[in-house]
């Protein structure tokens, strides 16, 4: 069992700003007590979501000052509150964006604890993973693989996931036409769960290497902003954070067409025209966050089915240079911090 030091290597959440400028400040903070049934999990691996992007550019309000970000953490578990019984120390585990609900409301108690108004976040109501340990409820972790490479792990907890739960949300039938705009990390394992169960992929996204790894992925075509899908589709995802794409999806979506916007931020929609743009049964969905039933599924979907996981690999030191990396456009796939 590890010797758990008194203090950790951390980063925090300073103040909104460009990504470019240093929005994280790199701080030593006390390691985290684990709660009644908390785990304290010594980070192997975390990956740096786009959320983590928005809460340091102020575009998420933030809902606790200097709040440690990341919320796709895999790590071995150290230390156990007097409560947790279900996982063990020296287990693997996976720490996700969902980390609390109060499992009582009416949303909880119909399955749909991602809607619960009492629920908690890792990275934005408590630290999360961008530090040396972090802590989470063992009712909330998510066992994971010992055989496999913790940096592989770490996007499948929030970009897998959320993906995921986006193509659940966009109603695709088995077999069908499915567009994807935008194409980060999420993007990118959303499409092979996709491609598995026999949809054809045509993703549009603005980079020609995302377009390049998109078509080495199996997708049937990639094109540049502008220049829409070759065939109308039974169903879209909108991964970008941009507002103003909204209305060419719903043009590009055929009859009875769905449209799911997987994104906590999103900017400015224009205006819609209701016959051009919605008749003919074509729907808007948002996706807010996921279930750890999603998460299960997702998880056992990818232990049967390995994704081919695309990372670009930083030290935990270099934090701030992997967020002005995200926001420029120039990771492949998932960036992950290694502490």
């Amino acid at each position: 069992m590890d010797t758990v030091p008194r203090e950790m290597r951390a980063w925090v959440v300073e103040e909104p700003g460009p990504a470019a400028s240093g929005p994280l400040r790199a701080v030593r903070l006390p390691v985290p007590e684990p709660g009644e049934r908390g785990l304290l999990v010594r980070v192997e691996a975390c990956a740096v979501c786009r959320t983590d992007l928005h809460l340091a550019e102020g575009d998420l309000p933030p809902r606790r000052p200097r709040t440690v970000p990341g919320h796709e953490a895999v790590g071995r578990v150290v230390a156990r509150g007097p409560g947790a019984r279900e996982i063990g120390a020296g287990e693997r585990v996976g720490i996700a964006w969902l980390r609390g609900t109060c499992g009582t409301c009416r949303y909880c108690a119909r399955g749909s604890e991602n809607l619960c108004p009492s629920s908690a976040y890792t990275g934005w109501d408590a630290d999360g993973g961008f530090a040396e340990y972090a802590e989470i409820d063992e009712r909330y972790a998510h066992r994971l693989p010992d055989d496999a490479e913790p940096a592989d792990l770490a996007p499948l907890l929030c970009a897998g996931i959320i993906g995921y739960r986006a193509l659940l949300r966009a109603d695709l039938p088995r077999g069908g036409r499915l567009g994807v705009y935008g194409f980060g990390a999420s993007a990118h394992l959303a499409v092979q769960v996709a491609l598995a169960r026999g949809a054809v992929v045509h993703v549009v996204t603005r980079s020609a290497r995302a377009r390049r790894l998109a078509l080495d992925l199996g997708c049937a075509s990639a094109s540049p902003l502008g220049k829409g899908p070759p065939e109308p589709l039974d169903a879209a995802i909108l991964f970008a954070p941009a507002g103003g794409l909204v209305p060419a999806v719903l043009e590009a979506l055929d009859r009875g067409g769905v449209l799911a916007i997987a994104g906590i931020h999103l900017t400015g929609i224009p205006a819609l025209d209701y016959r051009r743009h919605l008749f003919q049964e074509r729907t808007v969905r948002s996706v807010t966050a996921n279930t750890r039933a999603d998460a299960r599924e997702f998880l056992d979907f990818a232990a049967r089915h390995p994704p081919a996981v695309r990372t670009v690999r930083y030290p935990l030191d270099s934090a701030g240079a992997a967020l002005a990396d995200l926001a420029a456009g120039r990771v492949e796939g998932a960036a992950v911090l290694l502490p």
